[in-house]
């Protein structure tokens, strides 16, 4: 799945927790917002310590419109790797965060899948 493939799949994928992401459908989600909030950070012209403080706009919007697509494409992958998409809370710890890295770099797992 190439980049464009990969963000439109995740558009219309809005809000679907079944299934299963790619590795590079996932990859391609993760550059994707990395290059958009980086546009969205210049944008509001925030980015290197502006002296414009002013409330990040375009920041926010970026944020609101890709947090779901996010989170969906997220569960879809730990589905390919046959796990839970529960599995998803432990970011909230340190080790938590190495261990989902981990798991979103394996390759998919063939067998008949549970979720």
């Amino acid at each position: 799945m190439n980049f464009g493939q990969a963000v439109s799949s995740c558009f219309a994928n809005y809000v679907t927790f079944s299934g299963r992401a790619s590795r590079s459908e996932y990859w391609h989600w993760c550059l994707f917002l990395f290059v958009g909030g980086v546009c969205a950070l210049i944008a509001d012209g925030n980015i290197l310590f502006s002296q414009n403080m002013s409330i990040p706009k375009f920041e926010f919007i970026f944020t609101a419109v890709t947090a779901l697509p996010g989170l969906a494409v997220s569960v879809r992958r730990l589905h390919d790797v046959n796990k839970s998409g529960w599995w998803l809370l432990i970011m909230f710890s340190v080790l938590g965060i190495f261990l989902l890295l981990y798991w979103m770099l394996l390759s998919p797992k063939d067998e008949e899948n549970r979720f």
